[in-house]
């Protein structure tokens, strides 16, 4: 693969483990600090303004990061402290999470805590206990089931999870949030509607990637005016439709720019989204795949290794700056009076547009775990030397009055929710729930490579 990024060819998951050690130190000081500090009836911490982390949502969808940070911490620390708060506060806190009907983020809140729980308890991470393991499973399977009854059907089988927008709004965040459907489904349970109908979870993860994968992802066939081979991966925030019919009707954005550019972070989760499904779809047995209505195998890992490599590719070769650091929007207006920003080093301090470090977290797994389920080293490198840079000034928060984690995340810019400091002509210096919590989530990833173990969600 050529690309605009400079890899470091020969780095490896052990040469980064003293940064990466000195970064969870950093991580697990912040977390203890944070949950001393903050208050659950606040609401959950969602960005910080002026280093210290503030409520401001659309949704509670940053609550289970904050308790999801503190279970990876622990992982690799072994601080009890940070495992018994988590604990404490997913019995008390993440109820809700599980029968919220009202958003798509199934995923983000609920394996960031319960997930992560059974895990540690399955990989001996912590005690056994046959009752404890028994409640984060039927969390889990509720939750599942919760996020794949929020369904538009296009007709044939055909359809997907719909935002919190409304039933005709597919966000491509949800193909992060798909893998809490494929733990139901691991377990064993359905969603069960009108007159006892079965719903196969499975199905319902398949349909939404595919859906996604078809109508949120471009590859360069001319399937609209802006759709050309040199901007193969280009990714839309929301795709739109007349939930009457199932007809396609435009490409829209939230948080990026616009409809026709790529919003980074919406590049980002599809980067690892389709990564993680791949992965997962790869590790079934292919009976799962017997079931009517359902697509075979190996069309489906066809569909998702296609979007995955395209949105990938669109990110080293279009969307990252030298050092492989992205800034928020690959159409921000401004972004031309950078110059040849993709020749250069990413300069979150710059006065035109502000980089997402956030995205780069969430793309850096994805390319990661790209690599590690094709065997490209080229996708490896390319994660491994993301991650190198976001654990190392000026992205790593290394200021302990700092409650950030990760610096320089974008929230909202169209909205303008993001601080700008008063020195500053754009946002930066700040953290995100989430930037902090994907940091930590491939930092774990790339730790585990060190003993020939995988982290997954399944």
């Amino acid at each position: 693969m050529k690309s605009q990024m400079e890899f470091v060819a020969t780095l490896t998951p052990q040469a980064l483990m003293p940064a990466i050690n000195r970064a969870l130190e950093l991580a697990s000081t912040k977390t203890m600090r944070l949950e001393r500090r903050w208050k659950t009836s606040d609401g959950a911490p969602v960005f910080t303004i002026g280093g210290k982390y503030t409520a401001r949502s659309w949704t509670q969808w940053t609550q289970g990061f904050q308790y999801g940070n503190a279970l990876l911490c622990y992982d690799l620390t072994g601080e009890q402290d940070l495992l018994s708060t988590a604990r404490e506060h997913v019995v008390a806190d993440m109820a809700e999470h599980l029968s919220h009907t009202g958003v798509h983020d199934h995923g983000f809140n609920n394996i960031s805590t319960y997930g992560h729980l059974r895990r540690l308890m399955l990989n001996n991470r912590i005690e056994s206990n046959e009752w404890e393991l028994n409640f984060y499973e039927l969390a889990l399977k509720v939750s599942g089931a919760v996020q794949a009854a929020r369904w538009t059907s296009l007709g044939g089988g055909r359809g997907y999870i719909h935002s919190f927008n409304g039933s005709h709004s597919l966000f491509i965040d949800t193909i992060r949030t798909l893998r809490i459907c494929g733990v139901a489904h691991l377990l064993g349970h359905a969603l069960v509607s009108e007159q006892d109908k079965r719903i196969n979870l499975l199905g319902r993860l398949l349909a939404h990637a595919s859906t996604s994968a078809e109508y949120n992802i471009y590859y360069g066939e001319r399937r609209d005016h802006y759709d050309i081979p040199e901007l193969r991966g280009r990714t839309a925030h929301e795709a739109i439709f007349n939930p009457a019919s199932g007809a396609f009707r435009c490409p829209s954005s939230q948080q990026g720019y616009s409809p026709f550019t790529t919003w980074t972070r919406g590049l980002a989760w599809a980067m690892l989204g389709f990564a993680e499904q791949l992965e997962f779809i790869r590790s079934l047995p292919d009976a799962e795949f017997s079931v009517e209505g359902l697509p075979d195998k190996p069309a489906t890992i066809k569909m998702l290794e296609r979007a995955a490599r395209a949105t990938c590719d669109f990110y080293i070769h279009q969307a990252s700056a030298l050092d492989g650091i992205c800034y928020w929007d690959t159409g921000a207006p401004k972004l031309h009076q950078l110059g040849d920003w993709k020749a250069k080093v990413a300069d979150p301090y710059n006065a035109y547009e502000p980089v997402d470090s956030s995205a780069s977290a969430i793309a850096a797994q994805g390319l990661i775990r790209l690599g590690h389920v094709l065997g490209d080293a080229g996708y490896m490198q390319a994660g491994l030397t993301v991650v190198q840079r976001l654990i190392q000034e000026p992205y790593l928060s290394t200021d302990s009055s700092h409650e950030g984690i990760l610096l320089h995340s974008v929230y909202h810019r169209p909205n303008g929710w993001d601080s700008i400091p008063l020195t500053a002509k754009i946002p930066c210096g700040e953290s995100s729930m989430w930037g902090d919590y994907h940091l930590l989530e491939v930092l774990i990833l790339v730790a585990k490579l060190t003993d020939s173990s995988y982290y997954t969600f399944f």
